[in-house]
């Protein structure tokens, strides 16, 4: 367990996932085949964090698992990767969050079929608000909308900042993005938002409600971002992808990653755009996160 002060406080989901790879749509009513299974933690900002922890950051999440097979799994996948689960509440008699993935390389696409943990949200009185307003920023992905509101708030009137990936607009998080510093989007959220207008006006609405930095992932087609009303609009990395779970979060890392190394906003999007795209190259959401060696064969970490 760290000590002190920390460069990530994490709130949000963390799972079990496992990944199965097929080689073309399944037929109804009939079996299929997996190619290959890949079991390993999942979740967000849990995976977020994971990757921060590689490239050298300190981390603290806070999550609820069950007092499952899954639960213990899902706790011994962020320890052994060095992130701090000191907040993570255990429910007695519940189940923690699992997902079923079926990849397919060939149309570089997924599909998820996930359970919600069936414990109680964590309650803001679970949150070790000390260990939150010494971080350096506050990740969240608003699945315990309450809480992340109300922790959003702590962490505001600390001087902390707020990060928040968004990736379902569900209730309270257009609140959630008032109190945010980096609001950054999957693409279904800004459809849902603007109703099909686009990402750029997706981040022209958001940058009104308060957030410095907003933005809209767009998987194969890259991103867009809107800071100080300057729109940033940059293409993917080029790569043969085989998986794209734990892309966006791993995007979101790198971002939070430059944004802890005081990078341009350019250079933090296009550094979260890399390592998306190195994690893609393999099943599952961390097994292709770049080591720190990597980040400096490749000039990201001067």
């Amino acid at each position: 367990m760290t000590s002190g002060a920390i460069d990530v406080f994490g709130l949000g989901k963390c799972a079990l996932d496992h990944i199965g790879l097929l080689d073309h749509d399944p037929e109804p009513d009939m079996k299929h085949e997996v190619l290959g299974l890949t079991i390993q933690g999942g979740g967000p900002v849990a995976t977020a964090l994971v990757a921060l922890t590689h490239w050298g950051c300190s981390c603290f999440f806070s999550g609820v698992i069950g007092d499952d097979g899954f639960g213990c799994r899902i706790r011994e996948s962020l320890d052994s990767e060095g992130v701090d689960t000191g907040g993570l509440v255990v429910r007695e008699g519940c189940m923690s969050q699992f997902a079923f993935i079926a990849a397919e390389p060939e149309k570089a696409r997924r599909t998820i079929f996930w359970q919600r943990p069936t414990g109680a949200p964590p309650r803001i009185g679970e949150v070790d608000l000390a260990r939150l307003r010494s971080a350096r920023i506050f990740h969240t992905d608003g699945l315990f909308i309450e809480t992340a509101i109300a922790a959003a708030r702590e962490a505001r009137k600390a001087g902390v900042p707020v990060s928040v990936d968004a990736g379902t607009l569900h209730e309270g998080m257009l609140e959630l993005a008032g109190l945010a510093d980096f609001f950054i989007t999957a693409e279904t959220f800004a459809q849902d938002l603007t109703g099909g207008d686009g990402p750029q006006e997706a981040c022209r609405r958001l940058a009104a409600m308060g957030p410095r930095i907003v933005g809209v992932t767009l998987g194969a087609r890259g991103y867009v971002a809107l800071t100080g009303g300057r729109l940033i609009e940059r293409p993917a990395y080029a790569v043969q992808a085989v998986d794209t779970t734990g892309c966006g979060d791993v995007f979101h890392a790198g971002f939070l990653y430059g944004s802890l190394k005081k990078w341009s906003v350019e250079r933090s999007l296009d550094f979260g755009a890399w390592a998306a795209s190195r994690v893609s190259l393999y099943p599952g959401g961390r097994t292709g996160i770049p080591a720190r060696a990597d980040l400096e064969r490749n000039g990201y970490d001067a």
